[in-house]
């Protein structure tokens, strides 16, 4: 069996069962019924009598062979048509040709798989190569047909041939069983805490052993210098300052949000630091350096009134060191914290209705962060998972917008000297006068496409694997002065502080709360609101945005979630008008 390349099981990587995971109920066995397909190859029919509800996207599963062919009995398929599906054809064991009418096709053989989008519509045949004709052999394999959704029915047929050293074998959790992954990327990752050279040594051995499956080989690499891009700005390192210095700015904090007013009946505050350094060799010469410090304060404030519990947040971060409290006062962020709360007390319920929306300066940037920067991050463009995908030099967005990504930017809380495989932090321009002008880009994503890496491959730390991440995502300044722009909004909403929410990477569908918002009537800000949402789509927002303020600012650090991985990021923009955004409120 060829497309088996590991004896021991047991040491390959292992699937790790994702948390909240639970096991399948079986809700029928079927005995897949033998019989014989095209030319007279025999094949057994896994899907037969199964209820199509109980499968989609699926279709249809073969198994091909296994038969031994003796000389001139290969068999394979006459031309014949596909439309409306793919197909996803994979052999175990001998060789197979296949061809269609546009001139598509190629040979697939020992642990190759054919992956062919019929799309609109072909005609294909499959067929053993001559030579096998005249031996004959062992053939082994299997064919599964996907459905496609009804909007790439009539795609442009299209062919991926993955070969055998391209894809990964995996073992599952309890190593027990093998697993060959023939769709999406894979890479061979190991981690140690042993930091002794035997400890590295024997994590890339684990790592080349999983991305190789046990292929030998040395490989002899000439470091570069190395090199080290500090954005940090430290000048007292947080390690040195007492804990009761630390512990002073909580209680701080805490007496000046309880004094603002008596409706104050809690105070949560935090303080947090950290260092980490980083070292990445790889074998492509890269030895690189870097060490991220990080402080950051929190405080939040509940009030109870008529209204219930209505609640205040605000925090401060940076890669700096403790001097961030030289210029920032955490009594006046506690203040704030606690007005917030204050005001949602006597605020009304928002309204429901599409109307226009001005989101203040360094208020908004997690919706562009969210929304979409994430459909701007190649490992979801390449995976089909953004609604950017091909849309590069198109027109995206307002030409009053320009989106950057940049992880060079000393101080901010997604500032990194390098990323997490070693190549230096970027000014990365995504969107440029409403035009996309490039994705952000990993190490692998970027050799997989031929492209330039972006300085964007992070990773929540040395256990988990570098993925496409954003580091401060922000809306350049435009022209216009913040208060022109309420003033030309003559009814609608003024967004002083956006909070969490979701979005669908593929759509660009979002749903983010209104932590902070007032209603304009008039050209003018008055009433607070609470209990309000603001849904919309990412792509069209950016089309939507008409003014846009001279008045830039960053928001409160970020921590981006992916995959189960959490990265700082920062965010940030000017104040901006979207023509029309739908507010869903609570109010009759």
């Amino acid at each position: 069996m060829p497309a088996v390349t590991v004896s021991d099981i047991t040491i390959l990587p292992r699937v790790i069962e994702a948390p909240g995971s639970r096991a399948r109920t079986v809700k029928s066995i079927t005995t897949a019924p033998q019989g014989f397909e095209g030319e007279g190859f025999p094949v057994r029919r896994a899907f037969a009598g199964v209820d199509m509800s109980e499968l989609d996207p699926f279709i249809h599963l073969d198994q091909m062979g296994e038969v031994e062919y003796a000389p001139g009995e290969p068999k394979g398929t006459p031309w014949h048509p596909h439309r409306g599906f793919e197909t996803v054809t994979y052999i175990i064991d001998g060789i197979f040709d296949h061809y269609d009418n546009n001139g598509g096709g190629g040979t697939i053989q020992n642990g190759d798989t054919q992956w062919m989008t019929a799309g609109a519509g072909i005609l294909h045949i499959e067929t053993p190569p001559e030579h096998l004709v005249m031996s004959g052999g062992l053939f082994h394999g299997f064919q599964l047909w996907v459905n496609l959704p009804a909007a790439k029915k009539w795609s442009p047929p299209a062919y991926q041939d993955l070969r055998a050293s391209e894809v990964a074998l995996l073992a599952s959790h309890d190593g027990g069983s093998l697993i060959r992954v023939i769709a999406g990327d894979t890479t061979g990752f190991a981690h140690t805490a042993d930091l002794s050279e035997s400890g590295l040594l024997a994590a890339a051995a684990a790592a080349a052993a999983a991305a190789s499956q046990g292929g030998g080989g040395v490989n002899t690499v000439a470091f570069a210098p190395m090199t080290r891009q500090s954005v940090n700005s430290v000048r007292i390192v947080p390690s040195s300052v007492a804990k009761s210095r630390k512990v002073e700015l909580l209680m701080q904090a805490n007496d000046a949000a309880r004094s603002i007013d008596g409706a104050i009946v809690q105070v949560s505050a935090g303080y947090a630091d950290s260092m980490k350094r980083i070292l990445v060799a790889n074998s492509d010469g890269v030895f690189a350096t870097d060490e991220q410090v990080r402080t950051i304060f929190r405080i939040s404030a509940v009030a109870n009134g008529d209204s219930g519990m209505q609640t205040g947040y605000e925090s401060l971060g940076h890669t700096m060191g403790f001097e961030m409290f030289d210029d920032n006062d955490v009594a006046e962020l506690a203040i704030r914290a606690a007005r917030q709360a204050i005001v949602k007390l006597r605020a009304r319920p928002a309204p429901s209705g599409a109307v226009p929306v001005v989101i203040k300066c360094g208020s908004g940037g997690v919706l562009f962060h969210e929304a979409c920067g994430h459909g701007l991050e190649a490992d979801l463009v390449g995976k089909g998972a953004s609604v950017y995908r091909g849309k590069v030099g198109e027109m995206v967005a307002s030409s009053l917008v320009t989106l950057i990504d940049d992880g060079t930017m000393s101080g901010e809380w997604g500032a990194i000297g390098i990323d997490d495989e070693g190549h230096h932090s970027q000014k990365n321009t995504l969107i440029e006068n409403g035009v996309l002008t490039d994705y952000m880009w990993d190490y692998l994503r970027a050799r997989k496409e031929n492209h330039r890496q972006s300085g964007n491959g992070r990773r929540q730390s040395y256990m988990h694997l570098p993925m496409v991440r954003m580091t401060n995502t922000f809306v350049i300044n435009g022209t216009s002065e913040p208060d022109d722009i309420v003033k030309a909004t003559k009814n609608g909403v003024y967004v002083a502080k956006l909070g969490g929410g979701s979005v669908n990477t593929a759509s660009g569908d979002f749903v983010f709360g209104m932590t902070e918002a007032y209603l304009i009537e008039n050209g003018e800000i008055t009433e607070p609101l609470r209990e309000g949402n603001l849904i919309g789509n990412g792509p069209q927002v950016l089309r939507d945005i008409d003014l846009l303020g001279n008045d830039f600012a960053m928001g409160n650090p970020g921590t981006c979630g992916k995959d189960g991985q959490g990265v700082p990021v920062g965010d940030g923009q000017p104040t901006l008008r979207v023509k029309s955004l739908t507010i869903g409120g609570t109010a009759a």
